[in-house]
């Protein structure tokens, strides 16, 4: 007998940012948002409008405001984020009684301390060596941990994330599950015209620019072959042709959850430098060339390593034997058998 569908009404996709704003939120949202339609469910997308204009606290308000509103004849609630969308969705779910998954992608807590406090600390360590924190930052504490805890299920995308979360928050193991990020299949690329290293996202702290550019200001006064190329605000397209002509890829961030930027250059087969502290080490460990964040000689070695013909060879060749795909049907069909399970 075949199995009867999944009977949902409607899905409502919480998310802080959506097109024409740029950012993997808006993207994921967009995305998730199609495949739900094509497979004849209703789908609601809340953004935020009014509350970029708001501070911390009011712009939750607002949200939940608009956020029960839109509830009638939700069935399920996906929260693309645990703080900006996620505290607020998950309070209207409790109350309401709307099924909630809050895909966990990042950590607003750890990432807001590291900007604001220019304290350089590695994801894990921030929790480990139980930083004294602000009264504001105890407030988004207990607000990210509220929405870990008070929710139907939680979508991490690493396994790595997943276990130490259900560590710190003492969460339920029952409701967690991995949806993993979207990973296309292989694209034609160019070949690079120079020996210019990649780096694209936003340039906030925790990314370390400042050490990777130190790094290649020494490398530059040694090697006329090797640059640094920056760059941040892009559209979806202008990355990927970004991505398509250069020569690798470097992510030297402090810690660094599932880089998209680094997901993105496998379908071209692009080598890349990404540090240590990454949820897709276990995945990716033989493709690619790790690196310590906080010694600026692995950094400059690895480098140099990897502008060698011959490293860079190699390391294409290991790429190109990588052939794993996650389509956006996949991870819709994904979220369906998490609200299955929770239903």
């Amino acid at each position: 007998m075949a199995k009867s569908p999944i009977k949902i009404i409607s899905i409502l996709i919480a998310t802080g940012i959506y097109p024409p704003d740029i950012g993997g939120p808006a993207k994921y949202a967009e995305n998730l948002a199609k495949q739900f339609k094509n497979k004849n469910y209703e789908v609601k997308i809340l953004s935020y409008k009014f509350e970029k204009k708001l501070p911390i606290g009011l712009r939750h308000i607002w949200y939940f405001l608009r956020m029960t509103f839109n509830l009638r004849y939700v069935d399920l609630i996906i929260a693309l984020d645990t703080f900006s969308v996620g505290a607020p969705a998950a309070l209207a779910a409790k109350i309401f009684n709307k099924k909630i998954i809050i895909r966990v992608g990042g950590d607003f807590l750890w990432e807001t301390y590291v900007e604001k406090s220019g304290n350089l600390i590695k994801f894990k360590d921030f929790y480990y060596q139980k930083i004294k924190l602000p009264f504001k930052y105890k407030i988004i504490a207990f607000l990210e941990k509220a929405a870990l805890k008070n929710v139907s299920a939680l979508a991490f995308n690493t396994g790595w994330q997943k276990d130490f979360f259900e560590e710190i928050y003492k969460l339920n193991q029952s409701k967690n599950f991995i949806i993993e990020n979207y990973y296309c299949g292989k694209i034609i690329s160019g070949e690079p015209k120079e020996k210019n290293f990649l780096f694209a996202g936003r340039r906030i702290k925790l990314k370390n620019i400042k050490a990777l550019e130190e790094v290649f200001e020494e490398i530059e006064k040694e090697r006329e072959d090797i640059r640094l190329d920056l760059v941040d605000n892009l559209s979806h397209n202008e990355l990927m042709e970004k991505i398509k002509l250069s020569y690798a890829l470097i992510v030297p961030s402090i810690s660094e959850f599932a880089p998209n930027f680094i997901i993105e250059g496998l379908s071209f087969n692009k080598p890349f430098i990404l540090t240590k502290e990454t949820g897709l080490y276990e995945k990716l460990k033989d493709l690619g060339i790790f690196i310590n964040p906080f010694d600026r000689n692995d950094i400059k070695n690895k480098i140099l390593f990897l502008a060698d013909e011959k490293n860079y060879k190699e390391y294409k060749n290991r790429l190109e034997n990588f052939n794993f795909t996650h389509s956006w049907n996949q991870i819709a069909d994904e979220f369906l058998a998490v609200y299955k399970k929770i239903k």
